[in-house]
């Protein structure tokens, strides 16, 4: 694969998903602000380019035995996916995960305040996602799989309460957005989620936990933002074009 044929950074990470250990290296945000260039990022982070560009290269040159190609997926079968596997996680991870930051602040937020801030983001997020999900269950999704079923049946779709697929894509890329600014939050208050030295086996396995839950959601995200919501608005100019 020639690096001359992809332009933005969610482009590398939809192309191949090893990429995205090297954006997380050099502090990269490859989900929610995946449109960016590498030139662009790099003049704003003051990253060397050509450092870059070589370890991008050398995980694109080499040979992918485990890495799944989400890109290739038929869009119905990538919504079931981040249905099945990323919805269900974030709403047994949150369930889990709130008991335990309750518990850290009631035992050690007289030593370490910033704990309550932390659970309380963390509330916040449960219940946006919550909201979030639900959203690209009912609303979203199920008129992606419309167009999908009449592609193949060879069908036309009505038109939809929202307009066009472009805007609740958009609100939800202002939510991920928002989602995204809240977990850089969190990760500078945990210190990159490196529990303190008197932390307890409870804190100890709480940023574990939490620091799981941001990557995941980092991955949620970028399959979303960089592959579902691109093809979702390019099948949707399909239609627009037969009419």
């Amino acid at each position: 694969m020639s690096l001359q044929e992809i332009t933005t950074i969610g482009d590398f990470v939809a192309k191949d998903y090893r990429t995205a250990a090297v954006f997380s290296k050099y502090g990269i945000d490859f989900c929610c602000k995946g449109q960016r260039t590498i030139e662009e990022v790099c003049n704003n982070k003051d990253i060397n380019e050509d450092d870059l560009l070589r370890d991008l290269n050398q995980v694109l040159n080499t040979k992918n035995d485990s890495g799944v190609d989400f890109n290739s997926w038929p869009l119905d079968l990538l919504i079931d996916y981040i249905e099945k596997t990323h919805h269900r996680y974030v709403e047994d991870k949150t369930q889990a995960l709130i008991p335990f930051l309750d518990k850290l602040c009631s035992v050690h937020g007289s030593n370490h305040p910033e704990l309550f801030e932390i659970n309380q983001l963390f509330n916040d997020s449960a219940q946006e996602l919550a909201a979030h999900m639900k959203k690209e269950e009912m609303i979203l999704f199920p008129f992606v799989k419309e167009m999908i079923n009449a592609t193949k049946s060879h069908g036309s779709i009505g038109k939809p309460f929202f307009g066009t697929v472009k805007n609740p894509i958009s609100a939800m890329m202002n939510e991920h957005d928002a989602e995204g600014e809240r977990y850089r939050t969190i990760a500078a208050l945990t210190n990159n989620y490196t529990p303190p030295q008197d932390a307890c086996n409870t804190y100890q396995v709480t940023y574990a936990m939490l620091q799981e839950f941001e990557q995941d959601l980092h991955k949620h995200i970028h399959l979303e933002n960089n592959i579902l919501f691109p093809k979702a608005k390019a099948l949707e100019k399909f239609f627009s074009t037969e009419e």
